[in-house]
C-alpha cells in the first residue's frame, strides 16, 4: 500500500465533534434510518446516529430493559446512563421496532432529555402510508423550530436535501471503486468513512468525501483477500467487527445495512415538496425486514448488489434477540439457497466480542467456498 496514503480513512470524530459544537452546532442524537438525517441537519442542528461503542458491559440498563431486548438498546441505555451522550441536545426516535420504543420509554422516564421525540413510521409504503408520513415528519419540524427557537421551513429542507444528494453523489464515486477487482480500500476503511458521514455535520463529512476521493486513484489496493463478501445486517458502526473478518481474508465489498451504503446512499428525490421527497425515499429505498410490502424489493436488491459487486460469498449477521431480523434471515437463506449462492449466518451482539470464534467461523467459510 501506498505508504503517503495510509491514513487517508484516519480521522478523529471526537476532534470533529469538539470543532463542530465549538461553532456552535447543536447535535440532535438519532437511532434508526427511519429519521431523516436531512431534516435533524436544518439550521444550527447536525443529526448523529447514535452509538455506544465504548460500553463496558449493560448492568444498569438490564435492571430497566429485559435482556432479550437486543443488545443495542441496551447499550445505548447504559451509555446514556453513564453520562456518555450528554452532548447530546436532543433525542428523535422512530417507532421501527419494539426494542427501540422501549429505549425511547426508558430513556424518556430515567433521563428526562429536554427533547425527546418518536415518529410513528408505517409499516408499509404505499401513498397512504407516505401521507402519514408526510405528517409526522411536519410535526418533527415544527416541535424542532420550536423547541430549538430555529426557522424550518420548505425552503430550508428543499437546500438541505441538495446537500446531502451533493454528498451522496460524491460517497457513490467512492463506493464505485469496490466494484473492481482490486478496490483501493477495505471494507473496514469504507465502513469507518460510513461512520463519520452518519454522525458528523454534512459539510464536515463532504470534506473528508472530497479529501478521500480526490487520492483513491494514486492509491494501491490491500492484498491478501481470498474472497468478496457482502455483508447483511441491521446496525453495525464498529469497524472492528469487520476488521475481524477480513483479517482471515474475506473483503466486505458490499454492505447491506443500516449503518452502511447500501440503500444508505440513494439520493432523495427533489421536488417542490421536499416533505413528501423524504417520506417517499424513506419508505420506498430503506430496506429494513419491519415493511411488510418489500420483502420481493429487498430479495431483489440484494441480488443484484452480489452481481454488481462481483460478490463470492454472502454474511448474515442477525443481532441476537432483534425479532423482526430472525424472521427475515429465514426467509434470505431460503431465497439465497435457491440462487446456489453461498452464506454464512453469523448471529452477534452489538458490540464485538469472540473475535477468535468468528474468525474460525468465516474461515471455515472461506473453505467451504474453495477460496
Amino acid at each position: 500500500m501506498n505508504k503517503q496514503f495510509d491514513n487517508l480513512f484516519t480521522f478523529s470524530w471526537e476532534d470533529l465533534h469538539e470543532a463542530a459544537i465549538n461553532e456552535g452546532l447543536i447535535p440532535v442524537g438519532y437511532t434508526c434510518s427511519y429519521v431523516p438525517p436531512v431534516l435533524l441537519s436544518a439550521e444550527l442542528l447536525y443529526p448523529f446516529r447514535v452509538n455506544a461503542r465504548n460500553v463496558n458491559g449493560t448492568e444498569i440498563a438490564d435492571i430497566y430493559l429485559s435482556q432479550v431486548t437486543c443488545s443495542y438498546t441496551r447499550s445505548i441505555l447504559e451509555y446514556a446512563m453513564d453520562d456518555q451522550l450528554d452532548f447530546l441536545q436532543g433525542w428523535v426516535f422512530a417507532a421501527g421496532c419494539d426494542h427501540l420504543r422501549r429505549l425511547y420509554d426508558n430513556l424518556q422516564y430515567l433521563l428526562k432529555p429536554d427533547f425527546c421525540h418518536i415518529i410513528d413510521a408505517p409499516h408499509k409504503s404505499g401513498s397512504d402510508a407516505i401521507a402519514w408520513y408526510e405528517k409526522e415528519l411536519r410535526s418533527l419540524t415544527k416541535k424542532l423550530s420550536e423547541h430549538f427557537e430555529i426557522d424550518i421551513n420548505t425552503s430550508t429542507i428543499a437546500k438541505k436535501i441538495i446537500e446531502y444528494n451533493t454528498l451522496m453523489k460524491s460517497l457513490k464515486q467512492i463506493s464505485d471503486y469496490r466494484k473492481l477487482e482490486s478496490p483501493p480500500f477495505t471494507g473496514t476503511e469504507f465502513h469507518k468513512l460510513m461512520t463519520a458521514v452518519w454522525t458528523l455535520p454534512v459539510n464536515t463529512s463532504q470534506k473528508i468525501v472530497n479529501n478521500i476521493k480526490e487520492k483513491l486513484d494514486k492509491r494501491s489496493p490491500p492484498k491478501g483477500f481470498r474472497a468478496r463478501v457482502l455483508v447483511i445486517s441491521s446496525v453495525i458502526d464498529q469497524h472492528e467487527w469487520i476488521d475481524c473478518i477480513e483479517k482471515v481474508g474475506a473483503l466486505v465489498v458490499a454492505d447491506r445495512f443500516c449503518t452502511g451504503s447500501i440503500p444508505g446512499i440513494e439520493l432523495y428525490p427533489e421536488t417542490d415538496n421536499p416533505f413528501n421527497d423524504i417520506a417517499s425515499h424513506l419508505l420506498k429505498t430503506n430496506s429494513c425486514p419491519r415493511m411488510m410490502d418489500t420483502f420481493e424489493n429487498r430479495i431483489a436488491l440484494i441480488l443484484k448488489t452480489i452481481q454488481t459487486y462481483h460478490v463470492d460469498g454472502v454474511i448474515i449477521a442477525p443481532m441476537k434477540f432483534c425479532d423482526i431480523w430472525g424472521v427475515e434471515t429465514t426467509q434470505l437463506m431460503m431465497s439465497l439457497k435457491q440462487k446456489n449462492i453461498p452464506f454464512l449466518r453469523l448471529e452477534r451482539e452489538y458490540g464485538v466480542s469472540g473475535e477468535g470464534q468468528l474468525q474460525t467461523r468465516v474461515q471455515a467459510f472461506l473453505e467451504q467456498m474453495k477460496l
